[in-house]
């Protein structure tokens, strides 16, 4: 009889890691301890819940994480699923309906066959025997933290991650914000902009960076003098304080925006993005903070169209745990020393909400495997998703860093490429998606999903 596999957390990873397991035929256990228990950062039941944006970033395959979210949609992953089925509009980037998109993961995990769930199970120790995904993501915390420092004898590293305030759009003042997507890209809806001229940036930006930051919340507060802060994920008024040009090649870049009043491109722009399809709900693109709530307040109200804004979320800054890979894991996520546990998303040293999907697709088909009596499987280095595993398992330890998606950490091309940047990144994309298309087929090519 196949053995079960263990999936601990319904984030991304594990939902994903859970689902690629059941399709390759394995029974899984996956177990979440919502809505018994809510990490600081999590307040909404269903499963895959998005804290930090409705993003999932560029849907253009010459872009690397467009390709990661190719490969994963050419492998049949849920939340690609999920994302396309529950999207709103972003341009060329893609986002969803937070609630919807969880709402639509929640339903598919629950009526799998071969998954069985259990909510509100805290898992506080990993099992040392049998086959078990650990994805109990970047604020885990408490007997299970301890009992992941026992287990690979290594201290867990630490790092900060924010999320953006989220304002009514009734609130917002279309006299002076207007609709437009940057050079056209899109529809002409997708993005709220509100246009700056010098003196209020300068205004603004002297109020950002001379705001009161929140203090740090006992569970944020790590064992060292100076946090990291991933870059990614920088909160503005640290992005403002390297120099007062920085948020105009940033966030606050006007570059084919051109105010339609004008003609004319502002000197800074602000732009909001759809939260949900109905469009009641827009976040602040790139605006990621660590104000108090009563600053940001103040400040964010100072961007014009934004006077009388209605904050239905504030922006919060949050600690990050993720582990020293190199040498702990394997590119297929596994423990190099205990190869029937592995981890996947965030605390591996992925970073996004992407690069954690494919973390978890491919610590389950790995999982699977081996819960199968066979061999398990290192992506291609040519796929993004190879990619991401190798540098996790191999990257340098003395410097390790949460990495997204980039095509820096993929072999070079056998040739040169003429054209420039964007003919390179597409031969790369164009490699990987055949190896990605091969590996579908090699696969599940006993299974419905390969029909």
């Amino acid at each position: 009889m196949t053995p079960r596999i263990k999936v601990i957390g319904a984030g991304l990873a594990g939902c994903e890691a859970a689902y690629a397991a059941a399709r390759l035929g394995v029974a899984v256990e996956l177990y979440e301890m919502k809505p018994r228990k809510y990490t600081p950062a999590h307040k909404y039941d269903g499963f895959a819940e998005l804290v930090c944006s409705n993003s999932l970033r560029s849907n253009q395959v010459y872009n690397a994480v467009g390709l990661l979210k190719e490969e994963l949609t050419l492998l049949g992953s849920l939340i690609m699923e999920a994302a396309h089925a529950t999207a709103v509009p972003a341009g060329t980037a893609l986002a969803v309906d937070r609630v919807r998109f969880s709402d639509y993961i929640t339903e598919k995990i629950k009526s799998h066959p071969l998954i069985t769930v259990y909510t509100g199970v805290e898992i506080t120790e990993i099992p040392r025997d049998g086959i078990t995904v650990v994805a109990s993501g970047p604020l885990t915390d408490g007997a299970l933290a301890e009992d992941i420092l026992h287990l690979i004898g290594r201290d867990t590293l630490y790092f900060y991650d924010a999320a953006a305030p989220i304002v009514e759009a009734s609130s917002i003042d279309f006299e002076k914000a207007y609709f437009a997507s940057r050079y056209g890209k899109g529809e002409s809806d997708d993005y709220v902009n509100c246009p700056m001229t010098k003196e209020e940036y300068e205004a603004f930006y002297g109020a950002l960076v001379h705001a009161e930051e929140a203090k740090l919340h006992e569970f944020d507060t790590p064992n060292e003098k100076e946090p990291r802060v991933f870059e990614g994920c920088m909160p503005v008024e640290v992005m403002a304080k390297r120099g007062p040009d920085t948020l105009l090649f940033g966030p606050l870049k006007p570059v084919g925006l051109p105010d339609p009043k004008t003609g004319r491109e502002p000197y800074a722009v602000v732009q909001l993005r759809a939260e949900n399809r109905e469009k009641t709900m827009y976040n602040l693109v790139g605006f990621q903070t660590h104000l108090t709530f009563p600053e940001q307040r103040r400040v964010f109200r100072m961007i014009p169209g934004l006077e009388n804004a209605e904050f239905l979320r504030y922006g919060v800054m949050h600690r990050n745990t993720y582990l020293c890979s190199p040498g702990l894991l394997t590119d297929t996520y596994s423990l190099a020393e205990k190869e029937n546990i592995f981890f996947a998303g965030q605390m591996t040293g992925v970073e996004g909400y992407v690069e954690s999907t494919g973390s978890g697709l491919v610590a389950g088909i790995s999982a699977a495997r081996l819960a199968r009596g066979e061999a398990r499987l290192s992506f291609p280095k040519e796929t993004m998703l190879g990619a991401m595993a190798s540098y996790v398992s191999v990257g340098s330890a003395t410097a390790f860093q949460p990495m997204n998606a980039n095509f820096g950490i993929i072999p070079p091309l056998e040739k040169k490429v003429k054209g420039g940047k964007a003919a390179r990144n597409d031969a790369y994309a164009a490699r990987a998606l055949a190896f990605a298309k091969e590996l579908r087929s090699s696969l599940f090519e006993n299974t419905e999903e390969n029909v």
